[in-house]
């Protein structure tokens, strides 16, 4: 088996050692160093509310949908809810100031091209959004071509950190090899991401606690750990946390409290 550290330095080579705890242990030379920047990790005792991400992106949504997940959002002060975009100027009208809004671009198959996803990510940002759940370049990745990986999220992530808007990037894990899923995170966190994710709910299979365990170990503890897809209740939300989770996207936000 490779190990982390191993898969890190063939793809970005160097002698640096990191210092933000992170098992690739050289440094990547990341768009933005989180080295300084307080852990990414659950607190115990927290609410479990506090860090979900209220979610609903069927297809078939209403605004009566969205006013619903707000008002549940609000009532238990989660984290964020999370729409397709067409919904975020309502969402903006109904949230507290201390729920996010958040929205998902490239999404479900990752496989738009560099350039379509950074005019996504320019307008969904124009448009007010807190936080941003992008799908990686799964076409890219998959095929070979982990550079344009590289630069599809980059192209995001610029963005996200100019205008001060948190980045999680969804990994879809049920289609990754374990050395895939380590690649996809080094990628995430070179670009200047703040969280990966495992899933758009939307593939084969969601997230699962070795899948989190394995995202948590390569990234470190400076870097969020978002997991997704399948998690209905409270067991299947408490096993992502001990894994090293330290957000959750959910549908139904009262099955989990």
């Amino acid at each position: 088996m490779t190990s982390i550290q191993e898969i890190a330095s063939k793809y970005f080579p160097g002698t640096e050692p990191c210092r933000c705890g992170g098992a690739h242990s050289i440094c990547l030379n990341c768009a933005k160093c989180r080295a300084d920047e307080p852990d990414e990790l659950y607190t115990p005792g927290d609410p479990i509310a506090s860090i979900i991400d209220a979610t609903v992106l069927k297809a078939d949504a209403t605004d009566d949908d969205i006013r619903a997940l707000c008002a549940t959002a609000n009532e238990h002060d989660t984290a964020s809810v999370c729409v397709n975009s067409h919904f975020v100027p309502l969402v903006k009208k109904l949230l507290t100031d201390s729920v996010k809004s958040c929205t998902v671009i490239n999404f479900p198959l990752g496989a738009n091209s560099r350039k379509a996803v950074k005019k996504e990510a320019k307008a969904v940002i124009e448009a007010g959004i807190d936080e941003l759940d992008m799908v990686q370049n799964i076409a890219a990745l998959r095929s070979g071509d982990w550079q344009m990986a590289l630069e599809t999220i980059k192209s995001v992530a610029i963005q996200c950190l100019e205008n001060s808007v948190l980045l999680k990037v969804i990994l879809e894990t049920c289609y990754l090899s374990r050395d895939e899923i380590i690649l996809s995170c080094l990628l995430a966190k070179k670009a200047g991401a703040k969280f990966v994710k495992t899933s758009t709910g939307f593939g084969s299979a969601g997230a699962t606690a070795e899948n989190i365990a394995l995202m948590r170990e390569v990234v470190g503890p400076k870097l969020g750990v978002k997991a997704s897809g399948g998690i209905r209740d409270k067991a299947s939300a408490q096993s992502m946390i001990e894994a090293g989770a330290n957000r959750i996207g959910a549908s139904s936000v009262t099955a989990l409290i």
